[in-house]
């Protein structure tokens, strides 16, 4: 009984916590800087999410259209609100959306709370992403080598 009143509670005072699509342009001259904090396990140190945002740019795709593309866990009442300021020292944030149906997930209905951490809702989406461009971390350390990458070599350049 205590254990079910504790997760009414934890209901009633949670936080919107999310999986989020997240598509992004890096900001001209910054992907030496992103590298480099990447590389040295820096980015995004200070914030509660901090290994995170190596998780997240690991896993991102360099797209088409040139944006980076990742699937990101987010427990602020607004999308990103912890995150924002980091990814804004290096990106131009162009579009963030809910990545799954809320209507089925485990935490917005009470089933399990904080369940996004451990969730596979979104496991459809990013298995179809890690098959869409080519990995963002490898496509700027290209860049910044002069080294062509995979994709570039079978197609061509990506161009926004």
């Amino acid at each position: 009984m205590r254990g079910s009143a504790l997760n009414r509670v934890r209901m009633r005072v949670r936080i919107n916590d999310m999986r989020y699509l997240v598509r992004a342009r890096i900001k001209p001259g910054y992907d030496t800087a992103l590298l480099k904090a990447v590389d040295d396990g820096t980015l995004g140190y200070g914030s509660v999410a901090e290994g995170e945002y190596i998780r997240n740019m690991l896993e991102a795709r360099r797209c088409q259209d040139g944006t980076a593309r990742w699937v990101e866990v987010c427990y602020c009442p607004t999308p990103l609100e912890e995150e924002r300021p980091y990814w804004e020292e290096y990106f131009d944030l162009v579009r963030v959306q809910d990545a799954h149906d809320r209507r089925r997930c485990r935490d917005d209905n009470g089933s399990e709370p904080w369940a996004c951490s451990e969730c596979d809702c979104t496991e459809r989406l990013e298995r179809k992403l890690a098959a869409v461009g080519e990995p963002f971390v490898e496509s700027i350390r290209g860049a910044e080598t002069g080294h062509e990458t995979r994709r570039e070599r079978s197609i061509g350049p990506i161009v926004d």
